[in-house]
């Protein structure tokens, strides 16, 4: 079972870090001179931390782990006596990407290490913002390849380790398991088969909907992108510069999902308090389900008093049934000084330890993400922990990188906005999809 694992998830990865404190400061690191500061020695000791410090950490981690990353950093800190950490949380990661944005421009500012989501690294690696961490890697000896070729080329741009992957999560659907055992019912393998099983487990009554079958999160296009990938849609074509998203399949997907809110068996979730309101749904039994990502398993669980199921995203005719990586990579701002680069890399270090791994892994609902970790008796107990994570393991070659494209921001945006707008709106969905994909072709044009 332990080399089951282990094959299983390089599998999976093979288809496929405020300002900073002490020491902190511009060097005027700039895209084009990025590569010639890292001519970079491969000697360890041009990378020690040699005075007292305290750097800045980025993160996006919510409320409920608060404890836990207190916990983390505070057994960092202990581990050595000259690095203090100032976590500070900056919001959702749409939020936190503006704040290093503005922050990147100004030159100055950024934090010694953040978090950022996944579709971010080539934004971030393109524009010159993340240090290539090749050269730490290799002079201090860390071991990058127990993450798997997959997983660390979702962290890479250009062919150069510009973040590490930290936490890892997935698409899913979560169901109220005890409501499914009342009903008799499963969660459909196929996306055709969605909308008349979401007609059996909604309730609405003259128009009204007492009971959603389930809720789409439309405040981040990532929850439903799968829908479109196992249905042969293509969001950035093979040129780069042009999207499949006016084809007759994602106009077939979009209709869908539209007619699913048109019935009252779904609704597409936007605003700002979109994501704790789908939540508290979920929780109070107003909805059988919900789309959401693995790491949330937690907290679900932790709140309602129901079993909480987790199934696989459904997938395409075709027997498709691809999911992405999701969740966050750690990566160091290039325009800090060397001190405070160094700082962060042995922060980073220890955040991305085996032992650490679980610790995230087990606290959280991210998944464990270094190989070595899921042969081990740790990684055994972890899927006895948390059952539900057994469709994980059973699809974990179905896990692919997230879409690496230095527009991705923009084009997603236009995505779930325009989205948002043909289903909320009742807007016609050919001509809105036609439309919406003609400014995104745009976007990619100029990039």
């Amino acid at each position: 079972m332990k080399k089951l694992f282990a094959v299983l998830m390089a599998a999976a990865m093979c288809m496929s870090a405020m300002t900073a404190c002490s020491g902190g400061g511009s060097t005027g690191v700039t895209p084009e001179t990025q590569g010639e500061t890292q001519a970079a020695s491969t000697d360890a000791s041009d990378y020690e931390v040699t005075e007292p410090i305290t750097i800045t950490w980025w993160h996006a981690m919510e409320e409920q782990y608060t404890d836990l990353l207190n916990e983390v950093i505070d057994e960092f800190e202990a581990s050595q006596d000259l690095i203090t950490i100032d976590a500070q949380y900056m919001g959702s990661y749409s939020e936190l990407n503006e704040k290093l944005a503005t922050a990147q421009a100004a030159g100055e500012g950024l934090p010694a290490i953040a978090i950022a989501n996944t579709p971010y690294v080539a934004q971030y690696g393109e524009s010159g913002m993340a240090e290539n961490l090749d050269p730490y890697i290799e002079a201090t000896g860390f071991d990058a390849s127990d993450f798997g070729a997959g997983m660390l080329e979702a962290a890479q741009y250009d062919g150069k380790q510009v973040s590490l992957p930290f936490q890892i999560s997935t698409q899913v659907v979560y169901y109220n398991a005890d409501m499914a055992k009342e009903l008799g019912v499963e969660i459909p393998e196929k996306f055709s088969d969605m909308t008349e099983f979401l007609s059996k487990v909604s309730i609405v009554n003259n128009g009204t909907t007492e009971r959603y079958g389930t809720i789409v999160p439309g405040w981040d296009q990532w929850y439903f992108e799968t829908f479109y990938l196992n249905n042969g849609v293509k969001i950035v074509n093979d040129d780069g510069l042009s999207s499949d998203l006016d084809s007759e399949a994602a106009i077939n997907v979009a209709s869908t999902i539209k007619e699913w809110c048109d019935n009252g068996y779904a609704y597409f979730a936007t605003g700002e308090t979109a994501s704790d309101d789908m939540r508290q749904a979920f929780i109070d039994g107003r909805t059988f389900s919900v789309l959401h990502t693995s790491s949330i398993y937690n907290t679900y669980v932790d709140r309602c008093d129901f079993e909480v199921g987790m199934a696989w995203l459904p997938g395409g005719d075709d027997g498709s049934k691809l999911s992405e990586i999701g969740g966050n990579v750690l990566f160091i701002p290039a325009k800090n000084d060397q001190a405070t680069k160094n700082a962060a890399w042995q922060f980073m270090q220890f955040l991305e330890s085996k032992e650490m791994n679980m610790k995230w892994a087990e606290g959280t609902g991210y998944m464990p993400t270094r190989n070595s970790v899921l042969t081990t008796e740790e990684g055994q107990a972890f899927l006895e922990k948390k059952p539900a994570f057994q469709c994980i393991f059973d699809n974990l070659n179905e896990i692919q990188p997230r879409i690496q494209n230095p527009a991705w921001d923009n084009l997603a945006t236009i995505w779930k906005n325009g989205m948002a707008e043909m289903i909320n709106e009742n807007m016609d969905v050919t001509s809105s999809m036609q439309e919406m994909t003609q400014e995104i072709n745009e976007v990619l044009e100029d990039q």
